[in-house]
């Protein structure tokens, strides 16, 4: 039976990177590993032995070169393939894994006896304020806790006994072909032992859906995207086995005047017209009080004034971050009649070409427009 092409076995281009190679087998005898395959596994295991020999020769330069050149032929009567042997090289399947994945498999199937509990995730909200200043918050989550019935051991009267079928051990071996494999015990599903009467509150599996409370102590400065670890308290694991940890990702609700921008906290500062032409002195929020900004005559909508250290402190920092202030002059709205008045007669003062020196930025505005204007009639 011809063979594949072995680019098309990994699903990549003939320009594709041995990163790119690396990362398409993973993937690839991932998927048609017969461990992940029950059911199915002669299938499985045809093609896994094709990924890994695709694999095996796109890796490796001088082989890549010849079949490139003379495709499988080039493997054939010694053919360029690195020096007698004619075909490219397998080893057993726990090798393999154990080289390139190890964080998939566990290391090739070396590993005995149940599995910890699963991690879990939790999203804690928080108020800007607890954020900053660190706060320690109760949270229910739902997860597998241990029996309480039977201790988490699965057995109503304690009896275990050694499994027949792994005799102990969690692991048997299977012949598949080429393959040497070692996996869990089917019997015993990899804890080497078995229950003589299943606990009746959980059915022999040692734990139960339940919902877990918790204190959790958030430190100070943590943002959105943040993570804190509590390790053991995932999910309970199988009789026998240690729990897995819990993961509380943090998610900071925006805030109502401040915006943060890493240890730096921005905000807009409204003031009046009078305020903006005088000069004044403006107070302004903190997160730990108020401040003073002095505003000098003729300040302008944008202006920013940098208050030093009333930022926030990270996690990451030793420092505090700054506050940016942007000031915002802001027109005066539900006027009494002396205040329309006023303002009346302080327009009727903007005459002529004198007022082109109050206004700068409108007199730059209205030259460019005439500018625009001739150009488009020109």
């Amino acid at each position: 039976m011809s063979k594949r092409d072995y680019y098309e076995v990994l699903g990549v281009s003939r320009t594709a990177t041995v990163e790119e190679i690396k990362v398409a087998y993973r993937r690839a005898a991932g998927k048609h590993h017969p461990d992940r395959n029950i059911g199915n596994e002669a299938t499985a295991e045809v093609a896994f032995k094709e990924c890994k020999e695709a694999y095996d020769v796109l890796s490796n330069e001088q082989k890549r070169r010849a079949y490139d050149a003379h495709g499988h032929a080039a493997f054939e009567h010694g053919m360029g393939g690195g020096g007698g042997g004619g075909g490219p090289h397998f080893q057993d399947v726990g090798d393999i894994f154990g080289d390139i994945f190890g964080n998939i498999f566990g290391g090739g199937g070396g590993q005995r006896g149940p599995r910890r509990g699963a991690d879990i995730g939790y999203v804690m909200e928080l108020d800007l304020e607890d954020a900053v200043a660190g706060v320690e918050k109760r949270i229910e989550i739902p997860t597998l806790l241990e029996c309480g019935t039977c201790k988490g051991s699965g057995s109503s009267d304690g009896k275990i006994e050694r499994c027949s079928g792994c005799n102990g051990i969690g692991q048997v071996r299977m012949q598949r072909g080429i393959f040497q494999m070692q996996q869990p015990c089917p019997q015993c599903h990899g804890r080497g032992q078995v229950i003589v009467t299943p606990c009746g509150a959980c059915h022999g599996n040692g734990r139960i859906h339940d919902e877990k409370t918790l204190d959790v102590k958030v430190p100070a400065g943590v943002d959105t995207g943040d993570r804190i670890r509590l390790s053991g308290e995932g999910e309970a694991g199988p009789a026998g086995a240690p729990p897995g940890d819990l993961y509380v990702e943090v998610r900071v609700r925006q805030h109502a005047i401040f915006e943060r921008d890493g240890d730096d906290l921005h905000c807009d500062v409204p003031i009046r017209i009078s305020q903006a032409a005088l000069g004044d002195e403006v107070r302004v929020p903190t997160l730990r009080g108020e401040a003073e900004i002095r505003v000098p005559a003729e300040t302008q909508t944008g202006k920013v004034f940098r208050l030093r250290g009333k930022g926030v402190k990270s996690v990451r920092s030793r420092s505090e971050g700054d506050l940016y202030c942007r000031v915002v002059v802001e027109t005066p709205v539900n006027l009494t009649p002396e205040q329309r008045e006023l303002l009346e007669k302080f327009e009727t003062t903007f005459v002529g070409e004198g007022a082109r020196r109050h206004s700068p930025k409108h007199s730059t505005f209205i030259d460019g427009v005439k500018g625009f204007w001739d150009r488009m009639v020109g």
